[in-house]
Parts: structure tokens; sequence; C-alpha cells
């Protein structure tokens, strides 16, 4: 085929009846469209899109909508059938109100959903367009109505006023050996007000990675016992389940409280005299994992749930959570700092207190960026280290080698550390039995290993005071909120720490965004947001697998003032209409099933 441009060939495969010849008659005017190649230097379409008469021209659309493709299923069939779905969207009650439609300028649900499948040029497919910001809108207000009638739900089982003494927490801060921050201390006063008031707490504590959330915790739970139940902390793996009770366990002693250890690890015989004490009321602090909220756990009388890092349980768990005591408080705690989109996306049935900063005497940790060809300095450097007594972390994305990923796995850089530190190099990774995970801990806390080869397993929670290196493998392999995790496992004591992240190069511009944040930043709520705007929400939170609510229309760094908007209509709803009742009622609940929040429906039904 030729215009006055050029000439460029057309190819088509298994033409067995001649149609090509039929559909391109030699000398005649057609009209072809399709994805312009190039083979051997020349242009050429494969199997045209279109190939139209003038006659027929008007019938080929000037914009097309791209679909995610599956094996067997061809882009024209998938719009064939879209265009008939299309057709088939019956009439339905509107849910935003006039006012707020005539303010936005925004389209009818039907109509936007025709714009943005069918667009009639190219600025109606804009992200900030009319059609897409109100299907934004929807989804972000199906979220927040889901959220708040969970929080209404929650709230409306009034719990228990609290009666506080704080004489625990006078001992408890008479046995510290540091004073606590302005944010420790609002960040406790906040959660005193909760305890003490009618209504149930339901509380998300965030703080930058060693920012003394575990300590606020304690106050909280000591402030229960005061008040005569039990307070129960549960963290998501055995490893950190087991840190926070021996972190606990000397300052319980001091303030003559009894604490006690459960996981679904444990011995028989010793599992069943610490359910028996729980059920008893003789234990008063409860730490352990997923296991403590299994039937078989019998509380005296639960007061309060305290969950570490609670974003990877999800909102069915935080409500199963509350059933277990009697109208008992919750508080959760995240060293993951989220942005404030994610907060009201995630956690919007939530109070929220803030840790910002550091325990006095914490110092900055040096951060830098050494290409993979350096690895044997890297080494030199670290060995001369740990022989001034200094510990060390060394992180591999992967814990053996792979075939598809040419990457250094821990289960290889540990073999070969050894070469020039011995049996002072430990290993660590998530296929351990916990017995041997903890055995290894203990040994590199006792400073019987130098080095602790690690995959991310030592991520959260991890509290080793003397190792004070932290050096990431592969490090343009891991998003920006999980490298800020891993370097906060350095930095607990009041010794300088360092972070090394060596990157393979060539180092691609995501990549690099991500190091030179590292280098330049160490605020956690900084990082979260650059994190956000590289990767997405479900990353930053570490939820892509985790059941947490994704959005498909809503992109958060450009529609996050929709999600204020929604969040304040959502509650206004809430408040004036509980059950979503009558006309707009029955709209909203046509919201809520399109956008798939058939558990807001299920709270109603039960409320």
């Amino acid at each position: 085929v030729h215009d006055e441009s050029g000439k460029m060939t057309l190819v088509f495969f298994g033409n067995s009846s001649g149609w090509v010849e039929k559909s391109l008659p030699v000398g005649e005017t057609r009209f072809v469209s399709g994805e312009v190649t190039l083979f051997v230097g020349k242009k050429q379409i494969t199997h045209p899109d279109y190939v139209l008469s003038t006659q027929k021209l008007d019938t080929m659309p000037l914009l097309e909508p791209v679909y995610p493709l599956t094996r067997g299923l061809s882009a024209r069939i998938l719009r064939r059938l879209m265009d008939s779905a299309l057709k088939s969207v019956s009439s339905l009650p509107e849910w935003i109100s006039p006012d707020l439609l005539k303010q936005r300028q925004w389209p009818g649900f039907h109509e936007a959903l025709q714009t943005v499948h069918q667009p009639p040029g190219p600025k109606d497919i804009s992200l900030t367009g009319p059609a897409r910001m109100r299907l934004a809108y929807d989804e972000y207000l199906a979220g927040q109505i889901t959220l708040q009638l969970i929080r209404a739900r929650m709230v409306a089982r009034r719990g228990i006023e609290r009666k506080p003494t704080g004489n625990l927490i006078e001992k408890l801060r008479a046995h510290l050996p540091f004073s606590l921050t302005d944010g420790q201390k609002l960040a406790f006063d906040e959660i005193l007000h909760d305890l003490k008031a009618a209504d149930r707490m339901s509380r998300l504590l965030q703080g930058d990675v060693g920012s003394g959330k575990t300590i606020v915790a304690l106050m909280a739970m000591l402030a229960m016992v005061e008040s005569g139940a039990q307070a129960a902390l549960m963290a998501p793996t055995e490893i950190l389940a087991t840190q926070h009770f021996n972190t606990l366990l000397p300052l319980c002693q001091k303030t003559g409280v009894r604490i006690d250890l459960f996981t679904g690890k444990m011995k028989t015989a010793d599992k069943r005299a610490v359910l028996e004490r729980i059920s008893s009321g003789e234990t008063e602090i409860i730490v352990g994992t997923h296991a403590l909220f299994q039937s078989g756990v019998s509380f005296a009388d639960l007061g309060l749930s305290v969950v570490d890092e609670q974003h990877r349980f999800g909102v069915h768990q935080r409500l199963a959570l509350s059933e277990k005591g009697n109208r008992s408080d919750l508080l959760v705690m995240t060293a993951t700092p989220i942005p404030r989109t994610l907060i009201m996306t995630h956690f919007g049935d939530m109070s929220v207190s803030l840790l910002k900063e550091k325990p006095a005497g914490r110092q900055p940790i040096e951060t830098a960026a050494v290409p993979a060809s350096t690895y044997q300095k890297v080494v030199e450097r670290l060995v001369a280290q740990t022989k001034n007594c200094a510990q060390a972390y060394w992180v591999c994305p992967l814990v053996d080698d792979s075939e598809q990923l040419n990457l250094v796995s821990a289960s290889d850089r540990h073999k070969d550390l050894k070469k020039y530190l011995g049996e002072r190099v430990g290993l660590i990774h998530g296929r351990m039995k916990p017995v041997e995970k903890q055995a290894v801990m203990t040994a590199f806390g006792r400073n019987e290993l130098s080095v602790l080869v690690a995959t991310t397993v030592i991520e959260v929670g991890v509290d080793v005071p003397n190792a004070t290196i932290m050096i990431i493998e592969h490090a343009e392999r891991f998003g920006l909120s999980q490298l800020h995790q891993l370097r906060g496992r350095t930095g607990r004591g009041s010794k300088q720490s360092a972070c090394l992240l060596i990157y393979q190069e060539p180092l691609g511009e995501t990549a690099g965004k991500r190091l030179d944040a590292m280098k330049t930043t160490q605020d956690g709520f900084r990082i979260a947001e650059l994190d956000l705007r590289l990767r997405g929400s479900g990353d930053v939170l570490g939820t892509r697998q985790s059941g947490m609510p994704g959005y498909r229309l809503a992109i958060p760094d450009i529609h996050a003032p929709l999600l204020e908007l929604a969040h304040a209509k959502a509650a206004d709803l809430i408040r004036k209409d509980p059950y979503l009742s009558g006309p707009d009622g029955d709209a909203l609940r046509t919201l809520l099933y399109l956008f798939q929040r058939e558990q807001a429906i299920a709270l109603l039904h039960a409320g």
C-alpha cells in the first residue's frame, strides 16, 4: 500500500480463501488502521484492525479502548462484548446530590461509563475529565461508606468506661531509662481519653521506625490492667511476638504485672498452662500471634486488643478482634508511615495517633548507594568493622537461587561471607522453623554472631541496639517503604549507624529515584508519599495479596481531593441515615453493590 507519505507492507497469515485480495482490490483506495512495526528496517502492519472503503470510513472509531486480554480473547471480541454490556446497563437511581453534580459538572453514572468506554474525543479520556472524576468519586464514596458503617457498628455497641488509677504507669515511668517524647505523651493521652470514654476505642497508632510505639502500647495495656481487665498484644509473626515479649517482660516484672507469651508452636503442656492462666485472669497481659484469637483461647476479661502491623490483617479481622472480649477496645500499631490518602481509604473507620519524633540520643543513619561491582571492597570494610565489635545485617531478596532471576540469594551470600568471617555469620529466612529462627536471633542479640544474612523476614520489629550496619543487596529490587523499614533495624541505640544500598547496573529511572530518596531523607512519612507516587497503594502497605480494598478507577495521587470529599460526605450520610433507608438509601446500596462492598450491606442487615 502507499499514499503521499510513502510505502508500507500489509502482512496477513492464513489467506486460504483469498479474502485479502477481495478486501484490497489493486488500484482502489482503502483506509487502513493498525499497529505500525518495523521489519528489517521497513514499515509494516500485521493483520490491520480495519480495512475500509471510502463509503464505510465513518464506521471506524477514531478512539478505541484498550483492555487487558488473556489467551484466546481478542481485543475486537472484547470491545464487541463491552459495547453490548453498555447497551444493557439499566437506568439507576442517582446517589450523588443534584447540587454536587451541578457544582462539579459531572455526568450521570450511565453517561460517565459510556464516555470512558466509548470516548467521543481525546479530552474525554483524561484522568481529570468529568467522566473519570465522577467514577473515581463513586469508588471512593463506596469505600468510605463501608468504613463509616464499620465504625458506626463498633461504636454503637457501647464500650466500658475504664477507670485506670495511674499507679502502674507511674511505676513504669520510674523504671524507664529514658524520658518519653512529646509525641509519646500526646499519643498516650489520646488513648487514655478513649479508654475512659463510653464508646469503644478504635485507634491507629502509626509512627516511623524507632519512634517508640511499643512503650505507648505497654502504657495503654497497663492502664487497662489498672482498671481490672486484661490486655493482649498480637503480632503477625512468631519472631515479632517473641521480640515484643522479651522487650516487655522485664518492664512488666518491675511493675508487678503478670505477662505471658502464647504462640501456635508452643509445646502442648506449656500451651495448656498459659491458657489456664489466661482464662483464670492470673495473666494480665498476653503477647502472641493470631493464635491468640482462635476459638480455643478464653479470656477472663479481655479489655484491650493491641495489634501490631495491623494492615497485614484487614477490616474483617479488625471486627473479629473486637468481638473476642466483652466490649473490648482496639489499638492497632504500624511502623509503616502511611500517607493521609491511604489512612482514609484503609483506616477510615479509626481515629489516628502519629509518632514522628525519635527518642533522645538517636542519630541519623548514614546512607550510601554503591554498584555491585564494589562487592569485594564492601566485604573488606565489613570485616574491619566486625573486628571492632560492630554487628551487621546483610539482606538479600531471595532465599535460594532462581533460574528466572539473576539475583544473589541469601543462602549463597551466607556461604560466601563465611569464607571471611567463619562461624560468626548467621542465616535467617521465612522457610526456617520458628525454633530455628529464634535460636539465630537470640545468638545475634547476644553478639555471638557478627553478621546476620537475612531475607525481609527481619523487616519489621527486630531490635538489636548493637547492630549498626545494614547492607541491602539488589536494593533496586525493593520498594522505598521496604528499604526504609529495613534501614530502621539499625540506629536503635546511641551509636552511629550506616546503611549501604548495593545495586545492580544498569539502574532504571524509578529505582534510581528510590535510592536517591533514601540518601536524601529519613522522614518515613515523606518516604511513604514518594513511594505512593512511584509504586501505588497496595505496594506501599504490602497488601497486594492481603485482601485490602484495591481501587481500579481512583488513583490516589491524582484523585486525592475526591477522597477528602467522599470521606466527609460518607460521614454525613451515615450520621443522618445509619441504616441507608428510603429512596436515597436504596441508591447508596446500589452503589455499594456496584463496587463490590457487600460486607457493608451485611453490616446494615446485622445492624
